[in-house]
This record gives structure tokens, sequence and C-alpha cells, in this order.
């Protein structure tokens, strides 16, 4: 079986520049930087670590998902995001498991990197981003 690895664990902030307070300023975490997602209507901030980053969540839109995460059960971490070399092999083994995916295919993003979720009810109630990147 590949390795994985974790590539970055989601944190829903209801205030960046408070969080990167905390973060970047208290912690000493270096900001590499903040990204718009329009299509997932976030902004991100990217903080680097030894072996992943963190990344804060802010919904820009009252319609996101991480906005009705964010209203409902307020700030805090949202998702581990583990890096798969195969995101088609992951997600059949997983499928074979009878794990159930929130996505039935990856997603991508603009750089490339291929996405998809488990669902929190198959793996403890932690929700799982498979990430393949380029």
């Amino acid at each position: 079986m590949a390795r994985i690895a974790i590539d970055h664990i989601a944190i829903v902030v209801s205030d960046m520049e408070a969080a990167l307070g905390f973060w970047q300023g208290a912690l000493g975490l270096e900001l590499q930087r903040i990204e718009s997602i329009a299509a997932e209507e976030v902004e991100v901030a990217f903080l680097e670590t030894d072996n992943a980053h963190i990344e804060l969540l802010l919904p820009t839109g009252d319609d996101s998902g991480i906005a009705r995460y964010l209203a409902s059960k307020g700030g805090g971490m949202h998702h581990i995001c583990l890096a798969v070399a195969d995101i088609e092999a992951a997600m059949q083994r997983l499928d074979d498991a009878g794990i159930e995916l929130i996505n039935e295919r990856p997603r991508q993003r603009e750089d490339g990197t291929r996405y998809a979720f488990v669902h929190p009810k198959s793996s403890g109630g932690v929700l799982v981003e498979l990430y393949q990147k380029t």
C-alpha cells in the first residue's frame, strides 16, 4: 500500500485577522499566502509547519459549505487532508470497503490538484479530504 501523508489541517474561522494573530503572530507559523477560491466561496490562509500546513478558511459567501458549517458549528477544525499518490485508487479502495464518499469523482483545483471527501459518518465523525497533487 502506498504511503499516505498529512497534507493539511483545515480550520474554519470567523475573523481571519484574529486567527492569523494566533497562528502567525503568537505561534510564529509562516504565512505562505492568502488565496480567494471563488468556486468554494472561501478565503484561505496557508500557514507552514515542518511537515504539513494549516489552512484557515473564512467564508466569503453566505451559502457556501464553509458558511453553513460556521453558522451551525462555529469556528474550529473542519477537516484533515491526506495526500495520496493515486486518488482514483484510494477512492476505489474506500468504496470497496463500504466507506461513503461525498464525491463520486475527484474534483480539480486550478493548480491541477485533485481532491475528494470522505463522509464523516464513515470515519468516526471526521471529515477527511483526499488530495492528489500534480
